[in-house]
């Protein structure tokens, strides 16, 4: 864990050198995932089952690659009832919030007489990337299908590394309705997503998080469907006074330090005895948490204290354009309103982080690796179209066709100011500039 101090003349250079960092990018991962690629557009299912059989070590065929609905159905019925009615809370909740996302329509016919407007239409179909390995993600499922249920989508596809299948994770499919589900894992299933592969049909979008040839794949197959993004390890920074619990807040910096040791836990604060009271309490909670080896590792490597005064953090969340950010203070909106890059913000010493990983309803699919400076969560949107409608008149092409003719003829385009000219009272075809 660094600790810096703003105040210290070389902090400017050390923070930059922080930031520039690079987390959770083996070598060679894109090469590997470009054959795998390669491997399942030339060979389809056959490409995918091997790989399944290499790096899984499950050998699945073409008969039991898709989960049944009678093994949603069971394993959904496995989890406890406490988990089934947290997920049905959750679902619902992240299903309202969604749905204030909706946009209108519009229409309407401007000064010039022409018809103008716009219309939004689901996507077809849509891929659910949920991982597996680490944890059970039921909330990853909650997250990207819930949404693109709300948005309309007619076919949501999952894919889930093989082995056993999580009954929070069944049970979340379920609550969500889907009814696609293949056991097949890393990049080989984003390849079958994207081309194809025996029984599994193409999609038009991939959405969801993975590991780092999860990401490369996506990023190599942009174009051939749309992606959400490119997912990177955790991030949480939290801003905190020394009026806070110092646990509370090794908690909530532990909470996205034990996905990965890759991912990184950024605590603010303008008092030294309370970043010391903190970084005690971490030590104290790794020697407990089942996850305090990857815990421990993300904290070693990647954590960091920064002494600050508190009205200096927003520039500093700006700059870390983190994934999530805590505000633990008093009036969390002052600082909090002057933030302009982050995935996600919590106001407040009782809003943890988790509450929006699982049941506060906003989506908690969020730009990681400073991407929040350009990027927004995953959302209603990434599940919509929207397509531009036009239609004119006589009078009104009378007023939009010679500038049409004039442009395109300063551009070069003679075809383009014929199909304007053409339709215009006089019927000139244009001249040469």
């Amino acid at each position: 864990m660094r600790r810096f101090n703003s105040a210290d003349p070389s902090f400017p250079a050390a923070f930059k050198a922080f930031l520039d960092e690079r987390r959770g990018a083996p070598e060679n991962v894109d090469a590997a995932a470009r054959n795998v690629l390669d491997a399942v557009q030339a060979d389809g299912l056959k490409a995918v089952l091997s790989f399944t059989s290499r790096f899984d070590g499950v050998d699945l065929t073409e008969e039991t690659i898709r989960v049944t609905a009678e093994e949603i159905a069971a394993g959904a019925a496995q989890a406890s009832p406490e988990v089934r009615e947290a997920i049905a809370f959750a679902a619902a909740r992240i299903r309202a919030f969604h749905a204030r996302q909706k946009p209108q329509d519009q229409s309407w016919t401007d000064e010039a007489g022409v018809q103008l407007g716009w219309r939004w239409t689901p996507l077809e179909a849509v891929g659910v990337y949920v991982p597996g390995g680490r944890a059970a993600y039921p909330s990853t499922v909650l997250m990207n299908a819930v949404p693109a249920q709300v948005a309309g989508v007619d076919r949501i596809a999952m894919v889930t590394p093989p082995g056993k299948l999580e009954p929070a994770v069944l049970a979340a499919a379920k609550e969500a309705g889907v009814t696609e589900i293949w056991r097949i894992g890393g990049a080989q299933a984003v390849a079958a997503l994207a081309y194809g592969a025996g029984p599994i049909q193409p999609v038009d979008k991939i959405v969801g998080p993975g590991n780092a040839y999860v990401t490369a794949a996506k990023r190599r197959l942009y174009g051939v469907v749309g992606i959400d993004a490119l997912a990177g390890p955790s991030e949480i920074v939290v801003v905190a006074d020394k009026n806070n619990n110092p646990d509370w807040i090794a908690a909530d910096l532990l909470s996205q330090a034990e996905h990965d040791p890759a991912a990184q836990s950024i605590l603010i604060t303008d008092d030294e005895a309370f970043a010391k009271a903190v970084s005690d309490a971490v030590d104290a909670l790794l020697k407990s948490l089942a996850t305090g080896v990857d815990a421990a590792a993300s904290w070693r490597d990647h954590g960091a204290i920064i002494l600050a005064p508190l009205d200096d953090s927003p520039r500093l969340v700006d700059l870390l354009a983190p994934e999530h950010v805590e505000f633990a203070i008093d009036e969390p909106e002052r600082l909090a309103d002057r933030v302009r890059h982050a995935g996600a913000i919590f106001l407040g010493r009782l809003t943890p982080e988790a509450i929006g990983d699982y049941v506060a309803g906003s989506n908690h699919v969020l730009p990681t690796s400073r991407a929040a400076r350009f990027q927004s969560g995953l959302s209603i949107y990434d599940f919509l179209k929207r397509t531009s409608i036009v239609k004119c008149d006589a009078a009104s092409f009378g007023i939009l066709g010679p500038h049409t003719v004039a442009l395109a003829q300063a551009e070069g385009l003679p075809a383009h100011a014929l199909s304007a000219s053409i339709r215009l009272p006089s019927g000139r075809l244009p001249t040469k500039p």
